[in-house]
């Protein structure tokens, strides 16, 4: 029949609107700011940073390689690298962001940051509430503003944070066996090794011949 597609996608529209005036699950409208629907778990606004543990410097996964500066289409992202390094999760030493700011009157939200950062270290907050009368300074967050906690990252995005962290504890896991292997490996090599020879004792002088 000509135009039987049209017609079921009306009646499913209809269907759907009519919905919304009875069923309390589909209500689209609240009273904001004093009703608040809760953002869903796909929600992005700005990026953030992660850190683990409690010390945000220290935990932070950032390591300032400046992959995202760098794809940003916006060019939003501002990263100054360290000169010395700190450890991170696995223990590497690596270097970190003495700045990191984000100009979020600028950013998109296209979340390319958060697709090419090979460390885990920045993803997408829900966060959507961060008008200010600062029309600069109130909109650029430094490295502090912007760093939370994975324990928050688990909060607002559950099942992406768990898969995050399961990727890194295996990457972890992968090299701790390889450093435990090599360990293994050099005892091994040390052991089976023979023994160094005695070290020859020096020769006693010879006597000189005295006076006849």
């Amino acid at each position: 029949m000509l135009g039987e597609g049209i017609l079921k996608g009306l009646a499913e529209t209809a269907k759907n609107f009519a919905g919304s005036y009875v069923s309390k699950e589909r209500l689209t409208t609240v009273q904001y700011p004093e009703e608040r629907v809760a953002p869903i778990e796909a929600t992005r606004n700005f990026p953030f940073l992660v850190y683990d543990g409690e010390d945000a410097f220290a935990g932070l996964r950032c390591v300032s390689c400046q992959i995202c500066e760098k794809e940003c289409p916006p060019k939003c992202i501002y990263i100054e690298k360290s000169k010395d390094k700190k450890p991170d999760y696995v223990g590497k030493p690596q270097n970190y962001p003495v700045r990191f700011d984000i100009d979020i009157s600028v950013c998109m939200s296209c979340q390319i940051c958060v697709e090419v950062c090979p460390f885990e270290a920045i993803k997408m907050d829900t966060v959507f509430e961060l008008a200010t009368d600062d029309r600069f300074g109130g909109l650029l967050l430094d490295r502090e503003k912007l760093s939370k906690s994975n324990e928050y990252y688990h909060t607002i995005h559950p099942t992406e944070a768990t898969e995050v962290d399961a990727r890194l504890a295996e990457e972890k896991a992968k090299v701790e066996a390889k450093a435990k292997a090599a360990a293994e490996a050099a005892a091994a090599k040390a052991a089976a090794a023979p023994p160094a020879p005695p070290a020859a004792k020096p020769e006693a002088p010879k006597p000189t011949g005295g006076a006849e």
